[in-house]
């Protein structure tokens, strides 16, 4: 027979049945040593080989258990695995029987005699041992973590560092009275009990706040509380009549601080009704804000639209003259052709066609600087226009179209647009220099027209709004002239526009010719106009 087949002839010898009930009664290393659940999970110095790991865990086998099927479990595994109705073996589903399940102990002998690390490793441990002999070295392993020796603090360390911990950090640990040398806990000594019952201590009379001076050993203040019982009374006495006048000054302070506060009460109700005007302002011109905002954004693609335009206008405006120049030279060599070589029809011929050309480029030429002079104007009405209501009218060169005006050619003068809001009424101004109507000759005439807009469909008629006329004064007096009016709702003049404006309305007699041109309302022959339209009451369209 083999030592193979005797060791397991002698292993099956040694097998007995086991019932769940009679687990618990085996002679197995202490509780601590094992692990709840599953097999070991020390680290061993060599991979384990795959006999010693259990079926169900797959960890090395803990109180290893062999079914009748030949297959290894953890005696926590088998457990786990008979509770459950119908059990069956994981590896090949054999069913179990609790009766003919064995203890292992061959094994289980191979199993603790492999090599481990020391559970301490990761605190620094280095040491190698069998499983075995695991629970002696952490009985002795100086990594090891354990409990305070003194069972009180709960906290735990390495037990090399049990020394330093009862030295000078466990707060139960053993000292003397610095006063009377007894021996106590230090959590005992750092109570107030201690320090008040202490024969030996250094304190203060307790009533130094009041002004006793007293310091002495604690077995001494008894005797002079007693002797000095009156002076303490006296102190208390002194201390309460100050806190009394104290009081009493704090009491007078708080009653002339309450009177006061009706009145701040009072103003802090202003102030709140004030701020909720604030809030509701500031609401409003956020709104305007934002649609200010979006409007100059399109204005100012607008504008980048213009600009590239009258760009591509002066460009060819560059190129018509650079042709005119050519011709006019084409022109002159012709002459100077014809009158060499005596060719007249021939050259009349050829300037002819030239002229013809010269001709349609000058009328191309003419076509494009009168839509250079309209994009100059659309930009400049860009640039300048207002959308609060209010426009500020800077009128050069009075004389030349003051004389303009009386020799007829040019009788009025229309300024910029303006707006009411981004959305609201388009409106102009118009002024004769040589006076209007009742003013013509004598006077300088202002008016006020409303256009036609983009957004008349949302907006309220007739226009109501009330019309201020003004005449800067650009002196330092600043003694404007002004006129104002409300709009008749019966005029057609306010009524919603269906031309590209509606007759002006305003003040053929607003200032007299002597009077403007003989103050400061001249300067650098330029005056100022400005026209206000009310926009207080004016709702969002």
């Amino acid at each position: 027979m083999s030592a193979g087949r005797a060791v397991e002839l002698q292993v099956a010898l040694q097998r007995a049945p086991l019932s769940v009930s009679s687990l618990a009664q085996r002679p197995w290393p202490e509780p601590g040593f094992l692990p709840v659940l599953g097999g070991f999970r020390d680290r061993f110095v060599e991979t384990p080989e795959a006999k010693y790991c259990c079926e169900d865990c797959r960890l090395v086998l803990c109180q290893p258990r062999q079914t009748e099927c030949g297959h290894r479990f953890c005696e926590t595994c088998i457990n786990s695995l008979l509770s459950k109705p119908n059990p069956v073996c994981p590896a090949d589903k054999e069913p179990l029987f609790e009766d003919k399940i064995f203890r292992d102990v061959c094994c289980h002998r191979e199993i603790m005699a492999l090599k481990v690390y020391c559970r301490s490793q990761k605190n620094g441990c280095q040491e190698q041992m069998s499983l075995q002999q695991v629970m002696d070295h952490l009985n002795v392993c100086p990594y090891y973590e354990v409990p305070c020796p003194l069972g009180k603090c709960q906290e735990r360390m390495m037990r090399k560092d049990i020394p330093d911990h009862l030295s000078w950090k466990c707060k139960y640990r053993e000292t003397s009275c610095e006063f009377c040398k007894h021996k106590m806990a230090l959590t005992e000594l750092q109570l107030p009990s201690h320090q008040h019952d202490c024969p030996m201590a250094q304190v203060c009379c307790p009533f130094s706040r009041l002004g006793c001076t007293f310091k002495g050993l604690n077995q001494d203040m008894r005797e002079h509380e007693s002797s000095l019982a009156s002076e303490h009374l006296r102190m208390m006495v002194a201390r309460n009549t100050t806190l009394e006048a104290k009081v009493e000054d704090v009491k007078g302070e708080l009653q002339e601080r309450y009177k006061v506060l009706p009145g701040l009460n009072t103003r802090i109700t202003e102030l709140e009704a004030q701020y909720e005007d604030m809030r509701e302002k500031y609401r409003q011109l956020e709104q305007k804000l934002n649609a200010m905002q979006k409007l100059m954004s399109s204005q100012t693609e607008k504008l980048l639209e213009v600009e590239i335009e009258m760009r591509t206008l002066r460009a060819v405006r560059d190129e018509v003259e650079t042709l005119r120049t050519s011709f006019e030279a084409i022109r002159n060599r012709v002459n100077s052709l014809e009158l060499a070589r005596g060719t007249a029809g021939s050259g009349t011929h050829t300037l002819g066609s030239l002229e013809t050309q010269v001709s349609r480029h000058d009328d191309m030429l003419s076509v494009h600087e009168v839509r250079l002079a309209d994009m100059d104007l659309r930009f400049q009405v860009l640039e300048t226009a207002s959308y609060n209501g209010t426009l500020i009218w800077k009128i050069r060169d009075y004389k030349r179209r003051k004389q303009e005006a009386v020799a007829s050619k040019t009788l009025s003068l229309y300024s910029q647009p303006f707006y009411t809001g981004y959305f609201g009424y388009k409106m102009c101004a118009r002024v004769y220099l040589n006076g209007d109507g009742m003013g013509k000759g004598t006077h300088l005439s202002l008016f006020f027209v409303v256009m036609r807009g983009e957004y008349d469909a949302l907006l309220p008629w007739p226009f109501k709004q009330k019309v201020t006329l003004m005449l800067m004064d650009q002196g330092p007096a600043r003694k404007h002239l002004g006129d104002a009016f409300k709009p008749d709702p019966n005029s057609s003049s306010f009524r919603r526009p269906t031309a590209e404006m509606n007759i002006a309305s305003g003040c053929p007699l607003f200032v007299s010719q002597p009077v403007l041109e003989g103050g400061t309302y001249i300067k650098d022959d330029t005056i100022f106009i400005k026209v206000t339209v009310d926009t207080s009451d004016l709702p969002d369209p």
